[in-house]
């Protein structure tokens, strides 16, 4: 079955566990907005492109899901740079999906191009060094490529921001949906390369912390976003009172 490239954005979107997507649209982003429509992802629509990327880390924060923003090309793009930095500060697992202008105007001074090419701001290198992933993708033949990436980044425990800059034709152009079965999502875990050494890693790891804790005198548990990101705040509360140590908190 094919469908649409903005129609398997959404879905791959779904997969991946998004139910809510902030930010504003525009020409340049028309049709995954159009895909939206018929998805069980809420889209939020915020009054700047700024709040939609804060939106989209508070989301995050709260409630330990992916965020999302979504915007178009050139202003609307650059408008949520101070969200994502401080996204890419926090390692946030942020997905940005942004429009661009076709693939064949490239170089043309398009409305607000951002290719980079005839002397237009160039969207994705912009947004390199506060990201872990940007790429603005021109052809679908390595689409799958590109979302293995983005999955391996957003679902991992050392995630950040992804950027995906799509041109306008390419997001109208048909691939097909089985696509979606190659690519690790939500539902599909990363596999975690040699299983054995990983767990002889973590087991020593623990034998440590152990010792540790016996030989020390006055111990203090510092608690920070990793312990959030994880989802261990009630084996940390358990270790506290099970072993009656104070616990204080990073800023984080």
């Amino acid at each position: 079955m094919k469908v649409q490239v903005s129609e398997l954005i959404v879905k791959y979107m779904e997969r991946l566990g998004i139910d809510t997507i902030f930010g504003m649209p525009g020409a340049h982003i028309l049709p995954v907005y159009d895909s939206l429509y018929d998805s069980s992802i809420q889209s939020v629509l915020a009054k700047h492109e700024q709040g939609a990327a804060f939106m989209a880390c508070g989301y995050n924060r709260a409630s330990g899901k992916i965020g999302a923003c979504i915007t178009t090309a050139g202003p609307g793009a650059t408008n949520l740079v101070t969200g994502i930095a401080n996204a890419y500060a926090d390692k946030q697992a942020i997905l940005i999906i942004t429009g661009e202008t076709p693939t064949y105007i490239f170089g043309k001074g398009g409305l607000q191009e951002s290719s980079g090419e005839g002397g237009s701001i160039n969207q994705c290198a912009l947004f390199e060094s506060i990201t872990r992933y940007s790429r603005v993708i021109e052809r679908t033949d390595y689409l799958e490529n590109v979302l293995n990436q983005t999955s391996k980044i957003l679902l991992s425990n050392n995630s950040g921001p992804v950027l995906l800059s799509l041109p306008f034709n390419v997001q109208k152009e048909m691939v097909e949906l089985d696509i979606l079965d190659n690519i690790f999502t939500h539902d599909r875990k990363i596999p975690p390369g040699n299983n054995a050494s990983n767990n002889t890693q973590t087991s020593m790891q623990i034998d440590h912390f152990i010792e540790l804790l016996r030989n020390s005198k006055q111990p203090v548990i510092v608690s920070g976003y990793g312990c959030i990101r994880s989802g261990a705040q009630e084996l940390v509360t358990e270790l506290s009172l099970s072993l009656n140590i104070p616990v204080t908190s990073s800023l984080k």
